[in-house]
């Protein structure tokens, strides 16, 4: 639990609050290409990312791949509206590499929200970082060209393209391969 205490303590979580978290959590390890959740599942837990790198993805019926997003350490993920409403996922969660998380059960966590305000606090920060990075992500994919937007993916997400296929990236670009290819080459 080590890893999970100095992660609460870098998320500004104070030491009671996280000892009543991690009454309530485990520690996860989830394999390169293992999914955390899958389209179709209702979802009962939430992480926090710990070590590793994930990614949110949908596919299409005719198994085009896109990926919505990427889940750096000490960042939540979760299929919160799937998990809030108690409904299955749309999309995918994936471990792109071995990855290791805090999974917190959803139903207990709601049991220490209504005893604690400061859970509120954590879930309006975490929302709010969700919604800004979907606002930004919203507004690259409608007003930027894919050059632009492959600027702002090597800024952001500096040696990702070392970590992973080429074809994530495209997919989260919002291109084919072979036009990331080209981008590249220039």
């Amino acid at each position: 639990m080590d890893n999970s205490k100095d992660l609460l303590k870098r998320l500004d979580i104070p030491e009671k609050q996280a000892d009543d978290l991690l009454s309530i959590s485990k520690i996860k390890q989830i394999g390169n290409g293992e999914a955390y959740i899958s389209e179709g599942q209702i979802p009962k837990t939430f992480a926090i990312a710990i070590q590793g790198l994930f990614r949110y993805y949908y596919i299409d019926d005719k198994g085009n791949e896109f990926t919505k997003g990427f889940i750096l350490p000490e960042t939540v993920l979760s299929a919160y509206s799937a998990m809030l409403h108690q409904t299955p996922s749309f999309f995918y969660i994936q471990a792109l590499e071995d990855s290791e998380i805090l999974e917190v059960d959803y139903k207990k966590w709601l049991e220490l929200q209504q005893q604690d305000s400061f859970w509120d606090k954590f879930l309006i920060r975490a929302l709010e970082k969700g919604y800004f990075t979907k606002e930004k992500r919203e507004r690259e994919l409608l007003l930027l060209d894919a050059e632009a937007r492959y600027k702002i993916f090597t800024t952001e997400f500096p040696g990702m393209e070392k970590r992973i296929k080429l074809q994530i990236v495209a997919s989260y670009l919002g291109i084919q391969p072979e036009s990331l290819s080209r981008i590249r080459k220039k």
